[in-house]
C-alpha cells in the first residue's frame, strides 16, 4: 500500500492521504496534471502553501497565463526566478513560487550551452525567434528542462509543477519527446549536412545533391525561412543532441522514487476521461501515481432529503397544499379567510364583497394602536411558503447534480479502483489570496467535500 493511501472499504475508492505525501521526505517532486481548466495551478499553490507550513521547503513552478498564483500569493508578479512568498512557512519550512517563462528558458540554454559570439546570432535568428516563443510541444518541453534545472539546484526538498494547460493531459508526456526528436531527427540532420561539410564542397552539395529537396522547401516554407532554418541549424550544431539527452534524463527523473504524480480533475465526464487515459499512461511508462484530486465536488448537509421528496414537498406548497387539505387548491385561501376572523359569506352582510369590505377594514383598540386584522399573518404565510418552496427546488437540483457527480466519479473507480481519490469541496468563489489557499489544502487533506 502507497505511503500517501488510506485504505476505507472494499466499495469506497481508497482515500488520498495528502497530509502522508507532503511529510514524507522522499517525496520530492509532486506533478500536478490533467486537463486544461479543472484547477491545476490552484491545486499546485495550495499544496505549496500546505507544506511549507509542515515545514519542507518548497517551490512551485506554474504555467498559468492568469496570472492568478502571483496575485494569491500576494506577490506582485512572478517570472522565471523563484521568489520566496512572506509569511507563508513554520518549523523551518519555506514557500518560493515562479512562473515558467518558455522563451527566457530557452535563451538560457542556448546562453549556456553556446559561446557569445554563436549565441547571440542563434537568439537573433528568425526561426529560432518563432520556436522559443510558440513552437508545438515548446512549453511542455522547457518545463521538463525547468523542473531539471530546479532538481539539479538543490535548494529545495519539494519542486511541485502545474503542468502547461494543455488540451490534452498526454500532451506533459508526449510534447517534449516529439521536439526533441525533431530537435534531433533527419530533417535537422539534412538540413546540417551541407554546413558540416564546409565551403565551396558544402554549396556544391547543397546546389546539386540537394536541389530538388531545398526547391520543394523553398516552395512550402518560402525562400527567407528556409534560410533562417538553415543558419538556425548551422549555429545550433553543437547543441543538438544535448535537447534529446536532456528531455530523456527529465523522463527519467520522472519515472525515479521520489516523484508523485497527482491527477487533477473536475466531477465531468470528459475531465474524469481525460484522467483515466492519463492514469493508464502513467501507468504504461511506469510513472509513479499518488492518486486522483478530484476539485469542485458538490455536497450537502441535508442530503437524506432526496430530490424527489424535495421536488414533492415543494409542489405541494406551490400548489396550495392540495395532498395535505381536502378543499384543494381552495384550501389555502380558506385558511387566509378563517385567519381572517371571517368565511367567504356571513349571515350579517350575505356578500361576498361585503365580507372582503369587512376583512379590510383597520380596527384600533382603545389606546389607538392599530390592531391586525389577520390579512398580513395570512399574506406572510403564503410568502413563506413561496420562499420554502423555492429553497426546496434548489436543494433538489443539488441533489441531482451530486447524484450526476458520483455516478461520474464511480465509472472513473470502476475502471481504476487501485487509484486513491481525494475530493474537494466546490467554493463559492474564486480562491484570490493565502487564506483561500490555506483552505484548499484543508479540504485536500480532508479528502472528501463538504456534507459528505
Amino acid at each position: 500500500m502507497s505511503e500517501g493511501v488510506d485504505t476505507v472499504g472494499l466499495d469506497t475508492p481508497p482515500r488520498l492521504a495528502v497530509d502522508r505525501l507532503l511529510d514524507d521526505p522522499e517525496t520530492r517532486i509532486i506533478v500536478c496534471c490533467g486537463s486544461g481548466g479543472v484547477g491545476k495551478t490552484t491545486t499546485a499553490a495550495a499544496l505549496g502553501v500546505r507544506a511549507a507550513g509542515r515545514g519542507r521547503k518548497a517551490v512551485v513552478l506554474t504555467i498559468d497565463p492568469a496570472r492568478r498564483l502571483a496575485q494569491s500569493m500576494g506577490i506582485d508578479s512572478l517570472d522565471n526566478t523563484p521568489r520566496k512568498v512572506d509569511s507563508v512557512g513554520a518549523d523551518g519550512g519555506e514557500l518560493h513560487a515562479m512562473m515558467l517563462d518558455m522563451k527566457r528558458t530557452f535563451d538560457e540554454i542556448v546562453e549556456a550551452h553556446a559561446d557569445g559570439e554563436r549565441a547571440q546570432a542563434i537568439l537573433a535568428n528568425p526561426f529560432y525567434q518563432s520556436l522559443s516563443a510558440g513552437f508545438a510541444g515548446t512549453q511542455e518541453y522547457m518545463a521538463m528542462e525547468k523542473l531539471g534545472q530546479l532538481r539539479a539546484r538543490d535548494d529545495w526538498d519539494l519542486i511541485i509543477v502545474d503542468t502547461p494547460p494543455s488540451r490534452s493531459a498526454l500532451d506533459f508526456l508526449d510534447a517534449p519527446k516529439r521536439l526533441g526528436s525533431f530537435l534531433d531527427g533527419k530533417f535537422i540532420r539534412v538540413l546540417m549536412a551541407p554546413a558540416k561539410v564546409g565551403g565551396r564542397a558544402g554549396m556544391k552539395f547543397l546546389n546539386v545533391g540537394m536541389s530538388m529537396m531545398t526547391g520543394t522547401l523553398s516552395k512550402l516554407m518560402g525562400a527567407s525561412l528556409l534560410k533562417d532554418v538553415q543558419t538556425f541549424v548551422a549555429a545550433m550544431d553543437t547543441m543538438f543532441g544535448g535537447f534529446r539527452t536532456r528531455a530523456d534524463a527529465t523522463f527519467r527523473l520522472l519515472q525515479a522514487p521520489g516523484t508523485a504524480f497527482l491527477v487533477v480533475a473536475a466531477p465531468e465526464p470528459d475531465a474524469l476521461r481525460e484522467a483515466a487515459y492519463f492514469v493508464e499512461r502513467l501507468a504504461a511508462e511506469s510513472m509513479p501515481l499518488a492518486g486522483l484530486v478530484l476539485n469542485r465536488v458538490h455536497g450537502s448537509g441535508a442530503d437524506q432529503l432526496s430530490a424527489e421528496r424535495a421536488l414533492a414537498a415543494a409542489e405541494n406548497l406551490e400548489e396550495g397544499c392540495i395532498v395535505d387539505q381536502e378543499s384543494g387548491k381552495a384550501g389555502l385561501r380558506d385558511a387566509a379567510a378563517e385567519a381572517a376572523g371571517t368565511s367567504a359569506e356571513t349571515p350579517e352582510t350575505g356578500s361576498p364583497s361585503a365580507a372582503r369590505d369587512t376583512a379590510e377594514v383597520d380596527t384600533y383598540d382603545e389606546d389607538g394602536a392599530h390592531q391586525a386584522d389577520g390579512t398580513d399573518t395570512a399574506d406572510d404565510a403564503i410568502t413563506v411558503d413561496v420562499i420554502t418552496a423555492g429553497l426546496l427546488r434548489l436543494h433538489a437540483e443539488r441533489m441531482q447534480v451530486i447524484a450526476r457527480e458520483r455516478r461520474t466519479r464511480d465509472r472513473f473507480t470502476s475502471l481504476h479502483p487501485e487509484v486513491a481519490v481525494a475530493e474537494v469541496a466546490a467554493l463559492p468563489g474564486d480562491v484570490h489570496d493565502l487564506a483561500g489557499l490555506r483552505a484548499i489544502g484543508e479540504r485536500l487533506a480532508a479528502g472528501v467535500p463538504a456534507g459528505a
